[in-house]
């Protein structure tokens, strides 16, 4: 099935390009400085320790979002804000909520199967953080991205027009084969369960912080995946 060309606020003019470039980078490093000044970075862990769902919906709202404008970007040469920006946020945000409880589920079980030797390692640290990753991205990961590509597709068929927004059509246009190929057997095992290793190699207060900052690679996977279906579909 072919996919829709979406058309959002597209800023190729150079002055508004390098003024986003200096917005986006503005946002990104005071993040960052947050997090290297130790009075704020206290805060703000005590904070999304106290509150760790709404601290997730936060980090994953903002920073994945800021992946996908940056993936437009480097591929486009523009910044593009794409239909239902501040909806797909929230959406990424729900995800966050989602995330940090699947961080403790999967955490907890593989210290479960450590302690009984169901797997090797007992309680070594590598052998924690690696099956930990290595279970959570090959079980959740794929069902999770999969589920994020459908509620993307919809609201790129819905900008679009489509009268049939069934979940049968709107999975009808998501190239599987793609997100399979690509997706799940290309960044999964070769940057997700590395990335992940070292995410569970940290204090239990910082995983889903590094997990939030990963979620800008996130944005980015995702979003060139869609745009890799999309030329496909261009040039067939």
């Amino acid at each position: 099935m072919n996919s829709p060309t979406i058309v959002g606020l597209n800023f190729k003019e150079e002055g508004i390009m390098k003024k986003g470039d200096f917005i986006w980078g503005a946002i990104f490093l005071a993040f960052v400085g947050i997090l290297a000044v130790p009075s704020t970075r206290e805060a703000f862990i005590g904070f999304t320790s106290a509150h760790a769902l709404l601290g997730g919906f936060i980090k994953f709202a903002l920073l994945a979002s800021m992946g996908e404008l940056l993936a437009v970007r480097v591929g486009s040469g523009g910044w593009r804000f794409a239909s239902f920006f501040m909806l797909r946020a929230v959406i990424w945000g729900l995800f966050g909520i989602l995330i940090t409880m699947i961080f403790t589920v999967y955490a907890t079980g593989t210290t479960a199967l450590l302690s009984k030797g169901l797997l090797p390692g007992g309680d070594a640290p590598l052998a924690f953080a690696f099956f930990t990753s290595l279970l959570m991205n090959t079980t959740f990961a794929p069902t999770f991205m999969y589920a994020h590509r459908i509620s993307d597709m919809y609201l790129d068929l819905k900008h679009a027009g489509e009268k049939d927004l069934s979940l049968g059509n709107v999975v009808n246009h998501i190239d599987t084969s793609s997100f399979w190929t690509f997706v799940v057997c290309k960044t999964v095992p070769f940057f997700w369960v590395p990335a992940h290793t070292l995410t569970f190699l940290l204090p239990g207060e910082y995983r889903i912080l590094a997990a939030a900052m990963l979620s800008i690679a996130l944005g980015l996977i995702l979003t060139i995946a869609k745009r890799k279906q999309n030329s496909t579909v261009a040039t067939a």
